[in-house]
């Protein structure tokens, strides 16, 4: 499955490191959501479509968190 960087960015920030608990927080994000933040609600529609499409072993090998070591 490929995710956009904007997509990847978006669960970095939300993924309390499982797929499924990412699934949780970014529906919870989402229903916080006005009409007015189309790009968001698009953004978030997109990869929680993508997240149920794959299995958690595919979602732990997601470049999420970068290797930011000396």
């Amino acid at each position: 499955m490929n995710f956009s960087k904007k997509e990847l960015i978006l669960m970095m920030l939300y993924s309390p490191g499982t797929r499924t608990g990412l699934i949780a927080e970014l529906t919870k994000m989402r229903g916080q959501l006005g009409t007015k933040e189309r790009g968001l609600l698009s953004l978030t529609d997109s990869v929680l479509e993508k997240l149920d499409r794959i299995t958690d072993e595919d979602f732990d090998a997601l470049p999420l968190y970068p290797d930011i070591g000396p």
